[in-house]
């Protein structure tokens, strides 16, 4: 299905991964679809600063029509600030259950991923993408119930992590806990009201760890699945951070662990 992802980052990125030959995409079986398509591109005709040119020449060699219209219009296309461009884009699927499975069976390093329960604000989303990929995130897994997917605001928040980071959908977030663990996965959960923290806690080999939505933090039964819950010390008054805040010091605190070891 098409649609509109807009802003400088997210249109050069999706361009970036658009195939040449007039983005003919390579498409698979099922619905783990990677490659982006990119049909129109439309750029608001004041513009004709150093980021936009580059932007359309990246699309001519791309093959992609490049349409100049009134900033109105852009306005009138999203609901964000779209910073002069706007691209119409069939957008790669997120990926399945059959795909982790995949993906766990190839991986020749000690798996390292990212587990959201039940994220729902696109804008935090987006940011996790961003962070998971700077950290070196194999995929992020959501559930399909009460989580957010890949909108068009997810997509631009994430400056093109969406493409480099695989978005896996489960339909039952315990059993996919415990596939991970059959593949001798560690599962570490973030809780506010453990004694362990962040820095005293094994965050090396193969990892999934578990963020919560903000104030209600996990659900019970991912909770119950998690071999250990950790924290992130907080000195202040504030009794809580942002999912996106507390999923980048925490992937962090495990990237220095792993670099370390």
């Amino acid at each position: 299905m098409d649609e509109l992802i807009f802003g400088i980052h997210a249109v050069k990125s999706a361009l970036n991964y658009c195939l040449d030959a007039k983005c003919d995409a390579v498409q698979g079986e099922g619905d783990d679809i990677a490659t982006e398509q990119i049909s129109a591109l439309y750029v608001d005709r004041g513009r004709k600063d150093k980021r936009i040119t580059a932007i359309i020449e990246l699309a001519k060699k791309k093959s992609v029509k490049v349409t100049f219209v009134q900033r109105k219009k852009l306005d009138e296309l999203t609901s964000g600030n779209h910073q002069g461009v706007v691209a119409q884009s069939r957008a790669p699927k997120v990926k399945s259950e059959s795909f982790l499975d995949e993906l766990l069976q190839t991986l020749e390093v000690p798996a390292f991923l990212l587990i959201l329960d039940g994220v729902q604000d696109p804008h935090n989303l987006g940011a996790c993408l961003r962070t998971a990929d700077a950290a070196g995130v194999h995929g992020i897994i959501v559930p399909k119930d009460r989580s957010v997917s890949l909108t068009p605001t997810v997509r631009k928040v994430a400056c093109g992590a969406d493409q480099s980071v695989p978005l896996i959908q489960v339909t039952n977030l315990a059993r996919t806990l415990k596939l991970l663990k059959s593949y001798q996965i560690w599962i570490v959960g973030t809780a506010g009201e453990t004694n362990d923290t962040i820095y005293n806690s094994d965050l090396t080999g193969a990892l999934a760890l578990v963020m919560g939505t903000e104030g209600k933090g996990m659900r019970r039964l991912t909770r119950e699945n998690c071999d250990t819950l950790v924290k992130i010390p907080m000195e202040g008054s504030v009794e809580s951070l942002n999912v996106s805040v507390a999923t980048g010091i925490s992937l962090f605190e495990a990237v220095r662990q792993r670099a370390k070891k």
